[in-house]
């Protein structure tokens, strides 16, 4: 499958579908391949009915200016590209409104395929 994307833009955002207790939201996720994990904004989880403040497990995480505990959510499913995970992990962490994105999609997503990000002409593909 191929995915198109600004080559000549900053970051490169993907669309994708989270599914919880109350709906559903479509939102502009940066593909990171530096993350290691999944980020969701805590606001566009309670959005679809998760509780971050109510979850037990914490993960550390390393940012750009410090060390933070953030919850690790299980979503019932995220869609991306194409590809769908059931039960998959997510961090809830607040992003600044600056950001223009409401996460990242990290490297736990793409585990298993062999995802190709060509810059020439804006494809994204993976197998």
């Amino acid at each position: 499958m191929n995915f198109s994307f600004n080559p000549r833009r900053g970051l490169v955002v993907v669309r994708a579908e989270l599914f919880g207790a109350s709906g559903s939201n479509v939102l502009r996720l940066a593909l990171d391949t530096g993350a290691t994990y999944t980020v969701i904004n805590i606001a566009m989880l309670v959005a679809i009915g998760y509780d971050p403040a109510l979850v037990p497990n914490r993960v550390q995480v390393t940012t750009g200016s410090s060390v933070e505990f953030a919850p690790q959510i299980k979503l019932q499913k995220i869609a991306a590209l194409g590809q769908e995970r059931t039960d998959f992990a997510v961090l809830g962490h607040t992003l600044p409104p600056s950001a223009g994105v409401d996460g990242l999609l990290g490297l736990d997503f793409f585990r298993g395929l062999t995802l190709t990000i060509n810059f020439d002409n804006g494809h994204i593909s993976w197998v």
